[in-house]
């Protein structure tokens, strides 16, 4: 995607190293992280430098990629890779993809960047079908970011709406700001800022609020595990919008490609979720316009212990269908994807 004249993918390979677009920075600062090792990679995965699960796949691939470059025991660097980030199944489909071909002998750089460009087509083909979905002038509800930041390229939740401008139906984006990291106010709204779609930024609490004065059409989240029955994990927040919309008899969509599908959680019961630091929600990050440089502030009492779940489970009967590239379906018919 566009980022002013230069077209970006989220992760790339270039000249024997990992490179990615270093998010905690967005919007203020734009800069490549360049990734020499398995345990940078890592690190990257588990302090959300890249995240999404999309994104997080292919940069685990590659991360695999690189333990054998380095001559390290690729198990034992799919053990570290592993540990990152729990709730995200793109992680380990992308470690075990490029295990199971280094197994077989096959080339793990060239298996990786095949995962990454199979990550964009899916990404297309999610955008065209949700974009069958709105009409002109479509009012989208999104929550964190599931655009090409989260991903490698077009998005899952965000590719319709970017498929839907191209196609002339001038969509509209809320975008709630999706505390306690500000994913939707951070990075989607940059996304739809460089592509020039119409959006506003809103609390979280908000978005209730304009589903009950009938201001959204549907909603679009991405996910970051499906269970064989059609439950969904994503980012904290999204089971309360999904409610929401269910009260307000608004359509709710899930977007993600089959690789966040875990064939082994049969319902969103067996999906482990990630619990992230205390510091998350007692400290805000962003830009300091007196010192021009990015800080970090407590807005909480010091002494003030946080709870931080990172996800939530939205179940099935909460959602009108599931988009992925192989078509739009029932939650309750996923398993028959596979």
């Amino acid at each position: 995607m566009r980022i002013g004249k230069t077209e970006y993918r989220t992760v790339w390979w270039e000249k024997d190293q990992l490179c990615l677009i270093n998010q905690p920075l967005l919007p203020h600062i734009f800069e490549i992280l360049r990734i020499s090792t398995y345990q940078e990679a890592a690190r990257a995965i588990s302090e959300m430098t890249v995240r999404g699960a999309p994104a997080i796949g292919a940069t685990a691939a590659f991360a695999m990629a690189l333990a054998l470059f380095q001559g390290e025991d690729p198990k034992i660097a799919a053990q570290v890779l592993g540990q990152t980030r729990p709730t995200a199944q793109d992680l380990f489909y992308g470690i075990n993809r490029v295990l199971q071909a280094m197994e077989r002998g096959e080339d793990a750089l060239e298996v990786a960047q095949s995962l990454a460009d199979e990550y964009v087509q899916a990404s297309r083909t999610m955008g065209l079908l949700g974009a069958s979905l709105m009409a002109q002038g479509c009012r989208v509800s999104t929550h964190c970011n599931a655009g090409w930041l989260a991903t490698v390229d077009w998005g899952t939740a965000l590719a319709p709406v970017y498929r839907a401008q191209h196609q002339g139906k001038n969509p509209f984006v809320w975008v709630d700001e999706t505390r306690p990291r500000c994913q939707g106010s951070r990075l989607s709204a940059y996304e739809l800022l460089n592509q020039g779609i119409d959006h506003r930024i809103i609390a979280d609490n908000a978005m209730a609020y304009y589903m009950s004065r009938g201001e959204i059409d549907m909603v679009m989240v991405g996910a970051d595990r499906i269970a064989l029955n059609g439950d969904v994990a994503n980012k904290i927040g999204t089971y309360s919008s999904a409610l929401a919309a269910h009260a307000a008899g608004v359509p709710f969509y899930v977007l993600a490609p089959m690789t966040t599908m875990d064939p082994q959680c049969a319902s969103g019961e067996d999906i482990p979720i990630e619990h992230r630091s205390e510091e998350e929600v007692s400290t805000m990050f962003g830009w300091c316009d007196s010192t021009g440089r990015m800080e970090k502030v407590q807005i909480a009492p010091p002494n003030s212990p946080t709870a931080n779940p990172a996800f939530d489970i939205t179940p099935a009967e909460l959602i009108t269908a599931i988009i992925t590239e192989r078509g739009i379906v029932a939650p309750s018919r996923m398993e028959a994807l596979l």
